[in-house]
């Protein structure tokens, strides 16, 4: 599938701020997002106590930081009724002008590799990749699937993978060598035998198109996660209760663990790879197993349904936002137990880390 390049321009706006707050954001700080509020919190992980809250516009479900940790970026999806990313100054905790995504619309999975911010569009079935330097959408890339949700983009840019709920699927995107439109005309016709003597189009613009490979894994294919080797990939099917384990490699599914885990919003690796920690937005466990032998260890009591995971980066704790119970829980992954809670407002979901650099 070939990519389709154009220029959306960042939409004007007037910032928002809140009321400066006696705190300054710790040089290691956690980001949750509150959906009910409509607000970033920022929190302080050593003292689990929020330092600032910012407004961040209508129904706001992840967020991501920038590599320098002074910006984060949000999406509102509203199931494609927005089409914004909001954007916080981390530093001064104030809200900075929206970023207009359209004619992209229903924003959600967020990641920054690189400098850019690479999100999905729901309404649009497509991913695309913003651009803060020059405040343009500078990529886009249709999936052909239903509500393409989730994504996670390698670190050498040369694969993405993406779940879509609807569809029951991933895409795996896969960049190739040589310039887009490569193939170009089939030989023998006009354009192909104009271009051979040095006539007809040019050639396309540099930088490689890409290969999209569609695997079918469970219904309600939505939270995932890649092993730290970067050799699978273990999706949570919220409709099926099932993990899917492609091999990266293969491309294709290579296991289906019945781990019970309907209603399954998100799963994490931890660090070390060697846990997957699921959690199910209409169940009171977070669901914890053993990647080695793919079996349930734990079925650990949280709260009332929960949805985002996040790693410590020291690799010592798991951070899960439980909507129900109006707050975070923090797990230490050593004994798996619940050592303490965050209150970042109403129905918390996304979760971020924003480390200044």
């Amino acid at each position: 599938m070939r990519a389709c390049r154009f220029a959306v321009p960042l939409a004007c706006g007037l910032a928002l701020c809140v009321i400066a707050p006696a705190q300054s954001t710790p040089k290691q700080a956690l980001l949750v997002l509150s959906k009910t509020n409509h607000t970033l919190a920022i929190v302080n992980p050593k003292t689990l106590k929020v330092v600032a809250r910012v407004p961040v516009g209508p129904d706001p479900h992840e967020v991501i930081a920038s590599t320098d940790g002074r910006t984060a970026y949000v999406s509102n999806y509203g199931f494609g009724a927005y089409h914004t990313l909001a954007r916080i100054d981390l530093i001064h905790h104030k809200q900075l002008a929206f970023i207009d995504l359209a004619p992209l619309r229903g924003p959600h999975g967020l990641d920054f590799v690189h400098g850019e911010v690479w999100f999905t569009a729901e309404g649009a079935k497509a991913i695309g990749r913003y651009n803060p330097a020059t405040r343009k959408v500078d990529w886009i890339m249709g999936t052909g699937q239903n509500r393409t949700h989730m994504l996670h983009v390698f670190p050498d840019l040369k694969r993405i993978v993406t779940t879509n709920v609807a569809s029951g699927t991933v895409t795996i995107l896969d960049k190739t060598n040589g310039p887009a439109g490569l193939h170009g005309p089939p030989p023998g016709s006009p354009m192909g035998m104009g271009h051979a003597r040095g006539g007809g189009p040019p050639p396309g613009p540099p930088g490689g198109d890409w290969n999209e490979t569609v695997v079918k894994v469970g219904r309600g294919s939505e939270g995932f996660d890649v092993t730290p080797d970067g050799k699978e990939m273990w999706v949570a099917n919220a409709q099926d209760g099932t993990i899917s384990v492609i091999d990266l490699t293969e491309k294709k599914v290579v296991a289906t663990l019945d781990a019970d885990v309907p209603s399954a919003n998100r799963l994490k690796f931890t660090l070390d790879g060697k846990l997957a920690l699921v959690s199910l937005l209409g169940g009171p466990d977070l669901v914890i197993l053993d990647v080695a032998t793919r079996q349930v260890v734990k079925r650990l009591p949280i709260g009332h349904g929960a949805a985002g995971v996040l790693m410590d980066p020291d690799g010592k704790r798991v951070y899960v936002s439980c909507g129900p119970d109006n707050d975070v829980a923090v797990i230490d992954l050593k004994t798996l137990t619940v050592v303490g809670h965050v209150y970042p407002g109403g129905n918390p979901d996304g979760l971020a880390w924003a480390v200044q650099r």
